[in-house]
């Protein structure tokens, strides 16, 4: 049976702490008999306080993590040190040193951070919450950080985004160590899809910024009103009074990015928009956000999240039931 010791730090936040436990304890071999043990701890035996109004009792200490075969880190609202100086406490240190090399790491959300501060994620790809991402990587630089997807498996060390993200990577686990039939078993136990597409960058907010300068902010600003208007940039640069080739350098060096570019990220911000609170078909929304047809929105939303509209969506704007 493959064991694994489930870490709770202090500060754990009680959801993605229990999921380790709940995916691997639901994962059954052909006569039903469990494939996973899994035993949480803490650093020192003792209770710790979670994320929540409470605390957790846990039965054993981190001596526990020397005898297992898959260590989990779920997140924490008290790394403290970790998370603002990218330094472990003494005593979380030698607790991580006593794992068995060959281990394997996994790290739900912020747990990250503490595989990061021990220097196990360095030259590797990870993720973490979209949210704590930027920070992730400029606190710890040799982190190959992607923000856009859901889990990585890197091997022998694997990272998740944040909270139902440690669902997706557990059942992962489960697909590669015994394959998607008792993968797929787990999900519907758990009343969970097996596979979800796309990444996070379908759930990251991203508002339209204000202008940082007063040189294209006027033609910005009615660009954002007329966005479903085959709007080129000889029209932008007329607007601005200016060329083609000013407009298009100032734009640049004001914005960081070209006037197409950011026109069509706006479009597709607008098309996300309309998915999420209108039950308009995929072609009007394409037409009303500037983006044309809908097969020139599958493919803009695609680049920017992963999905396509229909996944977008049903994620968003669940299916209305008439009737009581």
């Amino acid at each position: 049976m493959h064991r694994v010791g489930v870490l709770a730090l202090d500060g754990v936040v009680p959801f993605e702490l229990g999921i380790p436990a709940r995916i691997f304890g639901a994962a059954r071999d052909a006569s039903g008999g469990p494939l996973y043990s899994v035993t949480t701890c803490s650093v020192d035996g003792r209770p710790v306080r979670a994320e929540a109004d409470y605390a957790l009792t846990v039965g054993h200490d981190a001596t526990l993590l020397a005898a297992v075969d898959t260590v989990v880190i779920p997140p924490s609202h008290g790394l403290g040190p970790i998370r603002e100086e990218g330094r472990l406490p003494e005593e979380l240190r030698a607790a991580l040193a006593a794992i068995r090399p060959g281990t394997r790491m996994v790290a739900i959300c912020t747990g990250g951070y503490v595989l990061a501060a021990a220097g196990l994620l360095d030259g590797r790809p990870a993720t973490t919450h979209w949210l704590e991402a930027d920070h992730l990587q400029r606190l710890f630089t040799r982190v190959r950080v992607d923000p856009g997807v859901l889990f990585v498996d890197d091997g022998d060390v694997l990272t998740s985004a944040g909270v139902a993200a440690g669902i997706d990577l557990c059942l992962h686990i489960v697909r590669r160590d015994h394959g998607s039939e008792v993968a797929n078993a787990v999900a519907r136990g758990c009343v969970v899809p097996p596979w979800r597409d796309g990444g996070q960058a379908q759930y990251i907010r991203r508002p339209v910024p204000e202008p940082a300068s007063p040189g294209t902010a006027r033609t910005q600003a009615w660009l954002l009103e007329h966005l479903g208007e085959p709007l080129g940039l000889a029209d932008m640069a007329a607007h601005a009074c200016v060329s083609v080739r000013t407009f298009t350098r100032r734009f640049r060096d004001e914005v960081g990015t070209s006037p197409g570019e950011w026109l069509t990220a706006r479009r597709v911000d607008l098309a996300r928009h309309l998915l999420e609170t209108t039950d308009l078909p995929v072609d009007v929304v394409a037409d009303r956000s500037g983006l044309g047809t809908g097969v020139s929105l599958r493919r803009h939303l695609r680049a920017a999240t992963g999905v396509t509209p229909a996944a977008y969506r049903r994620t968003f704007r669940p299916p209305r039931r008439d009737g009581p």
